[in-house]
């Protein structure tokens, strides 16, 4: 054994040792924050506050964010546990029974609902309760709250909805056109009006502003609708058509159209016009299709079904205004924008506002979509008494033929 003194370190081989105590404490304490961190922070944005020497807070987004996300998956998953089984049947994944398919580059099928379904368990419980094969239950505002409430589209049934008892089959065309069907075209359980008589006096009995009170009355306001000389915000159907090669607006849309006389106008005209509606206090979905024009049972919450640069005209009267939040109009405005072909005409017919919100919010996010101003029109709004300043905006708008990108 050597029991000769140890030999003090030079001053290099110190800073050596020291060197390396450093590197393998950070080595530690690297490998142990990173074993224990399920987090992602490639692009956190972190801030440290040091309260005292042994105390450290630390605040990152992506933690944040991580949490909302648990939070949200959870809540997810405790309203999936809720869902009935017919509800998984028709939106759970189904595999393909040939296999890899290349146009779903999957051999997975996956069914669309719109998200919020989830977020309603009760209301789909409701909706979702019902013998396969046998009847649906008659539940068409059921339906309808869910639509409302963004559940769109709605899951699919395997039941046999409701249906009149002693159905009557519709007018022949062009008779239908303008003819009020028969009561026994409709279900009327979920209606005020529990025949279309009523549906014809109401405009006579019922107090208040409703705008489409009198749209059932065929031989009323909704005979003479874009057919007199256009004056002002009123315009032509045929002015506004004449503005086009004749024949070239064959296809189009009317959003929230009432009970489609402009559908029947344009199809007098050899054009074909799909019109959105909801059956707000009346059964339009029903009506329309009686007359022979083609409805579309759809809100304005959701992404218009047809394919770019399709359509020859859209058109909308009064359901396009204030009561719907400006960043969702913008969208819908895009996605109006969307489905016209280059060349196509928006036809914005009677948009309300106030008179500030027109000129300090609607003009500027009018002009942000990228639209020609063909014709334009305001005026003051009096129905509801010339106090609240509200105004009247009809524009015929036009996608640019070229470059409308």
């Amino acid at each position: 054994m050597d029991h000769s003194p140890t030999r003090p370190l030079s001053p290099s081989n110190s800073a050596f040792f020291l060197f390396l105590l450093v590197g393998s404490n950070l080595l530690t304490f690297f490998l142990s924050s990173s074993s224990t961190s399920n987090c992602s922070f490639t692009t956190a944005t972190t801030t440290i506050t040091t309260a005292a020497p042994t105390t450290t807070t630390v605040t990152n987004n992506n933690d944040v964010e991580s949490m909302d996300s648990e939070t949200d998956e959870s809540s997810s998953t405790n309203n999936n546990d809720l869902l009935p089984s017919e509800f998984h049947a028709s939106t759970d994944p189904q595999e393909l029974p040939l296999g890899y398919n290349p146009n779903f580059d999957s051999d997975i099928i996956y069914s669309p609902v719109g998200h919020p379904c989830t977020q309603f368990p009760d209301l789909i419980k409701q909706y979702m309760s019902y013998d396969m094969n046998g009847p649906c239950p008659d539940d068409e505002l059921l339906a309808q709250k869910l639509l409302l409430k963004g559940c769109e589209p709605l899951p699919r049934r395997r039941c046999r909805p409701a249906a009149p008892l002693n159905y009557v089959e519709p007018f022949p065309l062009p008779k239908s056109l303008w003819s009020i069907p028969s009561d026994n075209s409709v279900v009327w359980t979920h209606y005020h009006c529990k025949n279309y008589s009523c549906l014809l006096n109401r405009s006579h009995q019922q107090k208040g502003f409703s705008d489409c009170k009198d749209c059932f009355e065929l031989g009323g306001r909704e005979k003479a609708r874009w057919i007199k000389p256009g004056h002002g915000l009123n315009f032509n159907i045929d002015e506004v058509l004449a503005k086009k090669k004749p024949g070239t607006v064959r296809i189009g849309l009317d959003i929230g159209g009432g009970t489609a006389t402009f559908a029947v106008r344009m199809r007098e005209r050899n054009i074909t016009i799909v019109t959105t509606s909801m059956n707000l206090n009346g059964p339009f979905n029903s009506f329309i299709a009686a007359r022979g024009v083609i409805p579309l049972y759809l809100s304005i919450s959701q992404r218009l079904p047809f394919f770019d640069n399709t359509l020859d005209i859209v058109h909308s009267m009064h359901v396009l205004n204030n009561w719907i939040p400006a960043k969702l109009l913008h969208f819908l405005l895009f996605d109006i924008y969307r489905v016209l072909r280059p060349g196509g005409f928006f036809w914005l017919d009677h948009f309300f506002c106030l008179e500030q919100q027109l000129e300090e919010a609607y003009v500027p996010m009018i002009e942000t979509i990228g639209f020609k101003k063909v014709k334009w029109e305001t005026g003051r709004k009096f129905d509801r008494g010339p106090a609240i300043k509200e105004m009247y905006l009809s524009a015929l708008l036009e996608k640019p033929l070229k470059k409308s990108w």
